[in-house]
């Protein structure tokens, strides 16, 4: 599948489909972007993320899936049942925890699980990386397939709304979406959107100063400032 990109949260660096598609190149990207310092500083604002908000979000029993996983930020700290990750760099696997299980593969084919036997998918910096509409929408119903009805799509990313030329910053940028544009895309392919934020936090890591977690922690509960600062829009939907 791919891997993913920066971004506040941006797990990775992921891309999967026709461009950057190839596992060495994907590895020779993310080893430029992520140096050693910035990788661990990623860790803990992920840990960070998922204990203050998005572990809310996911029953401590569900079975998760992590959609370019990168090098697993968020997966790994996720508590619950089962964990998956899906990502084409083949560093994945050096930095995934040993109880989440990887399937190094495009996420436009179709992934080895059975139907409806997740209950959770989150993706983070991830959607941008796919070269087009039909490649997300192939994405999409695999995702649909394996979730259970009620299954829960998390999807994080920069909104090209507020991000604007930036966003042409990265090389394996492709696939631009607002909160609405990925909206629109979810209805179509059997969800139901139940939350929608088109401004949640900050567009990347890069570049940017290593915040103390107690910030990240008062910026989450702060949620009027998000306006202010958020480039990237928080997209929650349902498997009908």
């Amino acid at each position: 599948m791919v891997t993913r990109h920066p971004d506040v949260c941006g797990h990775a660096t992921s891309y999967m489909s026709i461009s950057v598609k190839d596992p060495s190149e994907l590895r020779a990207i993310y080893e430029r972007r992520f140096k050693a310092e910035r990788t661990r500083y990623r860790q803990q604002l992920w840990a960070t993320l998922v204990e203050a908000y998005f572990g809310r979000l996911i029953p401590h029993d569900a079975t998760v899936l992590d959609l370019g996983c990168g090098y697993g930020e968020f997966i790994n700290h996720v508590r619950s049942g089962q964990r998956f990750a899906m990502d084409l760099n083949p560093q994945a696997a050096e930095h995934l925890d040993p109880a989440v299980k990887l399937f190094q593969q495009d996420c436009t084919h179709a992934w080895p699980l059975p139907d409806g036997s997740l209950d959770v998918v989150f993706t983070s910096n991830f959607f941008e990386h796919l070269p087009d509409k039909l490649a997300l929408k192939r994405t999409l119903l695999e995702t649909a397939r394996c979730l259970k009805p009620g299954g829960r799509l998390i999807a994080l990313g920069p909104n090209i709304k507020f991000v604007q030329g930036a966003y042409w910053d990265f090389w394996d940028h492709f696939l631009c979406l607002t909160e609405l544009s990925l909206a629109e895309a979810l209805e179509n392919n059997g969800f139901v959107v139940r939350r929608m934020i088109p401004r949640f936090l900050p567009y990347t890591t890069i570049h940017q100063p290593a915040y103390p977690m107690s910030l990240v922690r008062l910026y989450l509960k702060m949620s009027f400032v998000w306006p202010l600062f958020g480039r990237q829009f928080l997209v929650v939907a349902e498997r009908q």
